[in-house]
């Protein structure tokens, strides 16, 4: 019997658990953890695989460890639906992420980059994501979705908080609950707000926005129209600002790939995709199996919690040569940093050009820095991992 142990609640383990994912993957590729009562699947094909196989795998008992039970959890954020009810959502919200939309936010995040850098300008240390990295990705999705300036700092906040973990109950704590419920209200009343005062901004379209089903044409309903708007603005701040964060530390651990980066800028959209197969953002992907199937000999029954470790799949030798070693310049096809299949993340245009234009402005300005993880500190969720903080010398 394998001696291996792995669970994403686990701080010293999350910590670097690339060693441990290894081993699942060569020893325990359908990896059962009896404490937390749930499977794992570790290996870049089959992780794909299950993505790709909504009927057997759905998301609509959450995707959440914490929230995995044998009932569907009561929501219609589309992330937690399953087809058709997810495709009628996601082709409705689709059409603020078209490739025009997205490519025309450009000079936005542009700006915001540069007026957040002029800000910790002259300055010898700053912290690379509380003052740059995690606000940026906020700053966007808030002007995107037509957040008032006034209010996206105080937005931002709940957000990180809808992410605490507690060391016993994860994600199931006071503090999280109470962030989730204050964002909701929030963005209710924006709604509200946008209905009686329209504007040019993704709340607006959303409220305007109308749905086909079986019941015929529609608009979305209140809880729908502001889950949707929660689900954009959580994803889209949460993991692009963990992206960011990994590009301050693995930069500074590869000062030769920095220095080469610089010079030529041309490879930064390559060094965001090796970056999110390097250090996936959210390397676990929680999901509910409809019936029994079988891997590697071993059976994952019906009704089962499994998780898909998309973290561990983007380090499997299987699928990338050398995975472990960190490369601007790798050549390589796809990872599922994104997801894949029906859940692939809706929002991922959006989070290339901000990592992208991150990069590109920070190397303008700074050619080299150390990180001091004295003062930098880790982030631990069941789902996110990353960063908190990532103080640079500069």
């Amino acid at each position: 019997m394998s001696d291996i142990y792995w669970d994403p609640y686990d701080i010293e383990i999350d910590t670097n658990p690339h060693p441990t994912w290894r081993r699942m993957r060569d020893e325990a590729p359908v990896y059962y953890n009896e404490r937390f009562d749930f499977y794992a699947l570790s290996r870049h094909a089959d992780v794909e695989a299950a993505h790709r196989d909504p009927r057997t795998f759905v998301s609509s008992h959450s995707t959440v460890l914490e929230l995995l039970g044998p009932e569907p959890i009561p929501t219609r954020q589309m992330i937690f639906l399953d087809p058709p009810d997810h495709d009628r959502l996601r082709a409705l919200v689709s059409r603020a992420f078209t490739p025009r939309r997205v490519s025309a936010m450009e000079p936005e995040v542009r700006r915001i980059c540069r007026e957040l850098l002029d800000e910790v300008a002259g300055r010898s240390s700053f912290d690379f994501l509380a003052e740059y990295g995690a606000i940026l990705p906020s700053k966007v999705i808030s002007a995107l979705l037509g957040v008032p300036e006034a209010d996206r700092e105080e937005v931002r906040h709940h957000i990180d908080q809808v992410f605490h973990l507690d060391p016993e109950r994860g994600m199931i704590n006071d503090v999280s609950f109470g962030a989730q419920i204050w964002l909701h209200e929030y963005l209710s009343a924006q709604l509200q707000d946008r209905r009686e005062h329209p504007r040019d901004d993704m709340l607006t379209a959303l409220v305007q926005a109308e749905l086909t089903d079986e019941e015929g044409t529609r608009r979305l309903t209140d809880d729908e129209a502001t889950n949707f708007a929660n689900l954009l603005i959580s994803a889209g701040t949460e993991t692009t600002g963990r992206v960011i964060g990994w590009f301050a530390v693995l930069l500074a651990e590869h000062a030769d790939q920095r220095a080469d980066l610089a010079a030529h800028p041309d490879l930064i959209p390559n060094a965001v995709e090796e970056l999110l197969r390097y250090e996936a953002p959210s390397p676990v992907q929680g999901r509910w199996s409809t019936r029994d199937t079988e891997w590697h000999g071993v059976t994952i029954p019906k009704d089962s919690k499994v998780l898909l470790l998309t973290g561990s799949a983007g380090r499997d030798e299987r699928k990338y040569p050398d995975a472990d070693r960190f490369d601007i310049r790798r050549t390589f096809d796809t990872h599922v940093s994104f997801g894949h299949g029906v859940h692939f993340c809706i929002g991922a245009s959006l989070a290339r050009l901000e990592a992208r234009v991150a990069i590109e402005e920070s190397l303008a300005r700074y050619t080299d820095w150390s990180v001091d993880f004295a003062r930098s500190q880790r982030l631990h969720t069941s789902t996110v991992r990353g960063w908190k903080s990532v103080t640079v010398d500069v």
